[in-house]
This record gives C-alpha cells, structure tokens and sequence, in this order.
C-alpha cells in the first residue's frame, strides 16, 4: 500500500477518483431526493398592491 499519493501506481489513482465520482453522485442524489415538494409547486400566488402608504417621523433629533 502506498501512503503518499505521489508514489501511487495508476490503479490506485483510478479507484481514487471511482471512489470521489460515486460520492458525489451520492450526495446529489440524497440533495435531490431530500428536496421537499410543496402541495402548490404548479401554481403562482399573485398579490395586488394596495393603496400606498407612506411614513413620516419627527423622531429623529436635529443636530446642528
């Protein structure tokens, strides 16, 4: 068994990224899966604006 990566033979570089490619297909498919689906995913809700309003305060000491 090799301990420095540099020192490794091929074969062992290419289970490295088998390994590396099959855990991130994993956690894709667990992100993907664990994704919640709402009950109204086809549908928009649509709000109209009200009247406008707007806000004013005095509160706010002058400092000259």
């Amino acid at each position: 068994m090799n301990s420095s990566i540099r020192s490794a033979d091929p074969v062992t570089h290419i289970k490295i990224v088998v390994v590396s490619l099959v855990a991130a297909i994993a956690v894709v498919v667990i992100g993907v899966s664990a994704h919640g689906v709402g009950p109204n995913v086809d549908t928009a809700v649509v709000t109209k604006a009200g009247k406008a309003v707007s806000f004013s305060t005095k509160d706010i000491p002058t400092v000259r």
